[in-house]
């Protein structure tokens, strides 16, 4: 199996450990969800994954590059969108999307189809030509999922990508990253709605105190949770391997 993602041995210390000895792997074409309570290390794992925190240590290969080696090379097939969503205020969709685009060096002819259909996908055609400094957070997060996007990155790092959208926009988004991994994307995520990631996730890591607690399937999960198949919930599965962890809520 062809492995996405490998991270081995990384470590992160701010004023104290973020994440300590970390081991993860993802596979190529599935949905992983990374979850934790607050504090545990998630955000700080994916922005050292997408090449924006430096590790203190440790070991990242994305489709077999080294991130940490040759860096330019893991972020050209990466993409990452934070939770709270970067645009720029004085520029249109369009305009927004062809400038990263261009960014990544895609030929403008494509990047202009690539920007409509995207846009037209999340809802956002008619304001394809309205400038970003009124929109809603949804908006610019919808904004900010198709600026991930344009230039088709093999690997996909969403960090709470449902924050600030409603029902409707949620579900076009969530059948998006769905469509995405049907067609051989993977998609990396963390999410406070544990039912998005027991619905929708191949597999789950559990992380807590920058540590990772338990991986795999939602059976896997409650198998090492001591809980028997097909019963609990993830919610239940969450709450029991980080409750012996003290961390945060």
């Amino acid at each position: 199996m062809t492995e996405a993602l490998i991270v081995r041995g990384l470590d992160k210390t701010f004023t104290k450990p973020a994440v300590m000895d970390l081991d993860l792997t993802v596979h190529a074409g599935e949905l992983y969800a990374l979850l934790g309570p607050n504090g545990a290390g998630k955000t700080t794992t994916l922005r050292m994954v997408a090449g924006l925190t430096k590790p203190d240590k440790g070991e990242i290969s994305i489709f077999g590059i080294d991130a940490r080696a040759d860096p330019a090379a893991a972020k050209a097939i990466t993409a990452w969108a934070p939770d709270e969503a970067m645009v720029y205020d004085r520029l249109t969709p369009l305009e927004y999307l062809e400038f990263v685009a261009g960014l990544w060096n895609v030929e403008p002819k494509a990047a202009k189809a690539r920007a409509e259909a995207l846009l037209a996908k999340l809802g956002l055609a008619a304001e394809a030509r309205t400038r970003c400094e009124g929109f809603s957070r949804g908006m610019k997060q919808k904004v900010a999922l198709a600026g991930a996007l344009i230039h088709d990155p093999r690997l996909l790092i969403l960090d709470e990508p449902l924050t600030g959208l409603d029902a409707a926009a949620a579900r076009l988004v969530k059948d998006m990253l769905q469509e995405r991994v049907d067609a051989g994307g993977t998609v990396i995520l963390t999410t406070h709605i544990l039912e998005v990631a027991e619905r929708m996730a191949d597999r789950i890591g559990i992380i807590a105190g920058g540590r990772l607690l338990a991986e795999g399937s939602l059976d896997a999960l409650r198998t090492q949770a001591g809980e028997g198949k097909g019963g609990s919930s993830l919610e239940d599965v969450f709450l029991q391997l980080t409750a012996t962890e003290g961390a945060p809520a």
